[in-house]
Parts: structure tokens; sequence; C-alpha cells
């Protein structure tokens, strides 16, 4: 029988893998991109282009377990995220090329007004960590 920590593992393993897909996807070096696993998981890529509506600020990709996708305007520790556009879409774990193409067109001021969308996070971790599995470098 599996242990709560080989699954965490197996969840850690399958996120940081999809998080360097998705990074390579939407072009972010390594070294910007971040994850966590808490009572949450979460995601964080420092995106290199800007808004051009806010060409003074810098923007960030996130994604959580419970809402996906979403490019916001970086802000200060403790601070809520002004967030630009929520990817719409029925997967909490899209396809890279999608997240990119995602990236792109909000980038591009095609704002959407997509709500933010709220995916089952009740299906556990097992789940998440299944769902992820084919982004696991070996």
């Amino acid at each position: 029988m599996d242990s709560p920590a080989a699954g965490l593992t197996e969840l850690s393993r399958g996120l940081a893998g999809y998080l360097r897909a998705v990074a390579e996807a939407v072009g972010v070096p390594a070294e910007a991109t971040s994850f966590e696993l808490s009572d949450t998981a979460t995601a964080y890529l420092g995106l290199t282009r800007r808004w051009p509506t806010r060409p003074g600020e810098d923007l960030m990709l996130v994604w959580s377990e419970g809402s996906g996708w979403a490019v916001a305007v970086e802000t200060g520790p403790g601070e809520t995220p002004m967030v630009l556009a929520w990817f719409a879409g029925d997967d909490v774990v899209p396809e890279p090329a999608d997240v990119a193409r995602f990236v792109t067109g909000v980038i591009a001021a095609d704002r959407s007004d997509a709500p933010r969308p709220v995916f089952a996070v009740d299906v556990g971790r097992t789940e998440l960590a299944a769902r992820l599995a084919r982004y696991v470098e070996p």
C-alpha cells in the first residue's frame, strides 16, 4: 500500500514536470517558476512579456488545482493579484500548448471575460497525480 508521502511525491514530480512543460511552451525560463503543495497545489510562472494596457507592470501566470490557470498582474506579498483573464476550459490540467495560446491571447489584449472556473478538487490528489503522471521525467 502506498503511503501518503509517496502520493505527495508523485504529485510533486508530476506538477514539477507539468510546470516545466508549460514554461517551455510559454517561453519562460525554469528559474522564473515555482510550485507549492500545501492544502492547495499551486504553481507560478513569471512572464517576460508585458500587457500593452499596463506596460510598466510585470505579469504572472498562476495555477491552482481549484481554479486552473490565470494571467494576473504581479503584486506584492500578501496582496490579491489583479487577474486579467482565466483560462476557460473544463480541464484543470490543459495541454501546455493551449496554455501558451491563452497567454499570447491575453498579452495581445484579448482580455477574456470568462468567469473564474471552479474544478472539482474533491477528486483528490491521487487523481490529480494520475493526470500529471505523463509529465514526470524519468
